[in-house]
């Protein structure tokens, strides 16, 4: 990895004083960072914040009530009867979790624009005195930033040039492991957040992911070989090593990963949405079809079918 963001300056984390603190400029740089990636979000989208019927808004790396999509619509302009899901808990896997969700509202209101907005300030989860093999291993692999997604339902009035040329959302699916809560999350304290980080992250990879994936095209009559993009969560070296191996990728398919993965480490939910970000950048051949993937806490898949 060659670059960091961090939330904060860097002087400030060793005076940090505890959780209070850490929460506390939590709080403050979410607000900013969201409203900052919503606001060129639709500028993008050539939308106006008072056109967003409804806000998906995910998080695993403070606490924040009211969450910090109420903060962010507020200094947004949303409207005062915007629809707010925040969802707290998902970990890495929020970014597809968020966007699969978001999906789900804009079948139920196909007229809709929905707003996904992922914040993750995982340098203020650090604490001073965990020295454990996942809190050195989190120091090294995980960063701060912020992205967001617009989306509009099928029935929705206005053409919006941006989405014109990004793909739609044919499908999702989630997979809950059982008896897997103890692979990846947070042990919460009154220090805060301790990060719950096995070496079996990798190997549910190894185990699940290949019959997840081909059991998903196979209900909709595809199989691997007719994917020709795949937006995947740049957990770390060896997860996107071994999503690759698992779903038997052919390298270049992982470039964008690799490239989130060094010039921002792992951001938790808002990686694969820089992922597809990079994507959107040199969007693929129109009729092309793609997956968005990424393994998080639960521990859980979710799993997306794009069309260009």
């Amino acid at each position: 990895m060659s670059h960091r963001n961090l939330a904060i300056p860097l002087h400030r984390y060793p005076t940090m004083s505890g959780f209070t603190e850490a929460n506390d400029a939590y709080v403050e740089v979410a607000t900013e960072l969201g409203a900052q990636a919503l606001s060129s979000a639709l500028e993008a989208a050539d939308l106006r914040p008072d056109e967003v019927d409804a806000i998906v808004m995910v998080s695993s790396t403070g606490v924040a009530v009211p969450t910090i999509d109420a903060r962010v619509a507020t200094k947004v302009g949303l409207r005062p009867d915007v629809k707010r899901i925040p969802l707290f808990g998902l970990g890495c896997v929020a970014g597809a979790a968020g966007m699969a969700r978001v999906h789900d509202y804009l079948r139920g209101f196909p007229g809709h624009v929905a707003a996904l907005v992922s914040v993750e300030l995982c340098s203020l989860t650090l604490q001073h005195d965990d020295t454990s093999i996942p809190a050195l291993i989190g120091v090294c692999l995980f960063g701060d930033g912020a992205a967001s997604v617009i989306a509009t339902g099928a029935n929705h009035a206005r053409h919006v040039p941006t989405v014109g040329s990004g793909p739609a959302v044919l499908a999702t699916r989630s997979r809950l492991i059982p008896d897997t809560v103890d692979v990846m999350g947070w042990n919460v304290s009154s220090s805060g957040f301790g990060l719950v980080l096995s070496k079996d992250v990798p190997k549910m990879a190894d185990l699940y992911l290949r019959d997840e994936v081909e059991r998903f095209l196979a209900d909709h009559g595809l199989s691997t070989d007719d994917i020709s993009t795949w937006i995947c969560h740049p957990g770390g070296p060896r997860v996107i090593d071994a999503i690759g191996n698992a779903v038997g990728m052919p390298s270049e398919a992982l470039a964008h990963s690799w490239d989130s993965m060094r010039e921002h480490g792992n951001i938790s939910s808002a990686s694969v949405l820089d992922v597809l970000g990079r994507t959107l950048a040199a969007p693929p051949s129109r009729g092309s079809l793609g997956v968005m993937l990424a393994m998080g806490p639960g521990f859980s898949f979710e799993l997306i079918l794009l069309s260009w």
